[in-house]
C-alpha cells in the first residue's frame, strides 16, 4: 500500500499533468484518492502549479476534513467512492471537446470501438445541477452506473480508476473520443457499432493487458513471444 506521503505527491504530480495534457485548465476540476478510512482530495481555488502535498486534503465519509478548504465538488467525489468500492480514484475535469458535448446534453454513442473503455455502449452525459449539490451528486453516480466515466451536463467530465495513471488515462481518452465525435458531427451523425459488437469489444478489452495482445480468437494469434 502507498504511504500518504507518497500518494500526496503523486496527486499533485496527476494534477499538473491534467493542466499540461490540456484536459483542464486554471483552478478548474479536481482530484481524489480513496485512502484509508476516507479519501484524500485536492483544495478548493488553489491552483496546481503551486499546490502542495501538504495542501491535500483529508476527507471522512461523513463530510468532516482536516486542513484546507476541500474542493466545492467534493460531495461527488465522496459519493461515487462510497457507491463504487471497485475503483480508488474520481478525476474531474472541463477538457474542452467533452464539456461541448456535455453543454448540448450529448452522450457519446459507440460511433467508435473505443467508446467500450468506459465500460459500456456509451459515455453517459448526466443531466445538469448546480455545482456542489447533492443533486450533482446523484446525477453523476447515476451517469456512472456500470461505466468508468462520464459527462456532466453544461459542465465537464468524470474520469474514474483503480489508480491515479489509469484516470488520468482514460480522462484523456475521453478527450480524444469527445473531438472525434465533434468532428464526425460535422459531415453527419455517424453510424454506431451494435450492441452485440460492442459486447465483443468490451470482452476483448477486458482480456488484454496493457502493451499486450489479447488473448481473444484471432488478434490473440498474432503476437506471441519468442521461445527461449
Amino acid at each position: 500500500m502507498t504511504d500518504e506521503k507518497t500518494l500526496r505527491e503523486q496527486m499533485v504530480d496527476i494534477c499538473r499533468r491534467m493542466n499540461t495534457s490540456g484536459i483542464n485548465q486554471g483552478t478548474s476540476g479536481n482530484l481524489s484518492v480513496r485512502h484509508g478510512d476516507g479519501f484524500l482530495i485536492t483544495p478548493s481555488s488553489r491552483p496546481y502549479e503551486t499546490m502542495q502535498p501538504e495542501d491535500l486534503v483529508s476527507m471522512a465519509f461523513d463530510g468532516t476534513y482536516d486542513g484546507l478548504r476541500p474542493s466545492s465538488e467534493w460531495r461527488f467525489h465522496r459519493d461515487i467512492l462510497r457507491a463504487r468500492p471497485d475503483v480508488d480514484v474520481v478525476l474531474h475535469c472541463h477538457s474542452l471537446y467533452a464539456t461541448t458535448l456535455a453543454c448540448h446534453h450529448r452522450s457519446i454513442p459507440s460511433f467508435h470501438y473505443m467508446t467500450g473503455i468506459a465500460g459500456g455502449t456509451d459515455i453517459r452525459c448526466a443531466g445538469y445541477a448546480t455545482f456542489g449539490t447533492a443533486e450533482l451528486s446523484e446525477e453523476a453516480v447515476k451517469a456512472l452506473k456500470d461505466r468508468m466515466a462520464c459527462l456532466l451536463g453544461q459542465h465537464g467530465q468524470i474520469s474514474l480508476g483503480k489508480n491515479l495513471e489509469g484516470a488520468l488515462w482514460l480522462a484523456i481518452e475521453v478527450e480524444a473520443l469527445a473531438r472525434m465525435y465533434l468532428q464526425a458531427l460535422t459531415i453527419g451523425e455517424p453510424p454506431v457499432l451494435s450492441d452485440e459488437e460492442m459486447a465483443k469489444v468490451i470482452g476483448q478489452m477486458q482480456r488484454m493487458s496493457y502493451g499486450q495482445a489479447p488473448d481473444g480468437d484471432g488478434v490473440g494469434d498474432l503476437a506471441r513471444p519468442r521461445s527461449a
